[in-house]
């Protein structure tokens, strides 16, 4: 009984040493990495009204405030250990062993981060633009990923290692629709062209600048094929391309413009009876 008495009284001796001791240096310690969260959101918030001024994109001042950020949080870390009297040099070697085992468990993630990262930099695209990897406009560009919206009203998100190196076709803000149609042979050809020019100027929908493209592109078999290629925003263009086909077959149908049915002429010769 004696012995389990003199244990307890030599681990409460113990502890006191150490809290005698580390105490005030865990104190301190505690308070400097409150204090360096503290002034790494007020460093942050100073950064972002500096960013402000200067055009760059969303994800490119997301990143460099995160950056510093952690800089701030971790001069306030290496401030914390030397209090506590951490040697430096062979944490920072475990470190450097540790972060080489994560960075080969995590080859996906960080190549992830590095095509984030050239995306974010070298932009081949930006936030609002139309682009066709998977076809949709980019909602959000993060360091792991890209979030496009689709017409469907899905969303689609693409890993951004999947992006880089692939071929992009970027339409930006703006598409061009590619409205086709067909006129008998006999039909005043500067009728046609004026009455589609008049649909054209007619929806809000069309873009004056870039100008509309209208022109006979085919000689067809019965008839002579007219495109019909104006420019809408990116939002318009499916009910741009449904309003401009209604247009031009209530027009023509008004002003007695005929889009020819296809037709063939199938000949029966000599038959022997």
């Amino acid at each position: 009984m004696n012995d389990q008495f003199a244990a307890i009284d030599q681990a409460k001796g113990t502890l006191l040493d150490l809290a005698v001791r580390f105490g005030p240096k865990l104190l301190v310690a505690t308070l400097i990495l409150i204090a360096g969260f503290v002034v790494s959101r007020w460093v942050a918030r100073w950064f972002a009204r500096a960013l402000s001024r200067i055009d760059l994109e969303p994800p490119v001042r997301m990143l460099l405030m995160r950056v510093v950020r952690l800089l701030v949080v971790m001069l306030f870390v290496i401030m914390a250990l030397q209090n506590m009297g951490v040697e430096l040099l062979p944490l920072l070697a475990g470190l450097s062993v540790a972060g080489a085992a994560v960075a080969l468990a995590t080859q996906g993630v960080l190549s992830n981060v590095a095509a984030g990262l050239t995306i974010i930099f070298t932009k081949p695209f930006r936030v609002g633009q139309y682009v066709q990897i998977v076809e949709g406009q980019v909602e959000s560009i993060t360091l792991f990923s890209t979030t496009l919206s689709h017409t469907d009203h899905s969303m689609i998100v693409i890993p951004n290692r999947k992006v880089v190196g692939e071929i992009l076709h970027n339409y930006g803000r703006i598409r061009q629709l590619d409205v086709a149609v067909g006129v008998a042979y006999d039909t005043d050809l500067n009728s046609v062209l004026a009455a589609i020019q008049e649909i054209l100027r007619g929806n809000p929908r069309v873009l004056k600048d870039p100008a509309p493209f209208i022109q006979t592109t085919q000689l067809g078999t019965s008839a002579v094929v007219v495109a019909v290629k104006p420019w809408v925003s990116v939002a318009d263009f499916g009910d741009a391309t449904g309003e401009i086909n209604k247009a031009i077959v209530e027009t023509f149908r008004g002003r007695g413009i005929v889009i020819p049915y296809p037709q063939h002429e199938v000949r029966l010769l000599g038959q022997n009876g």
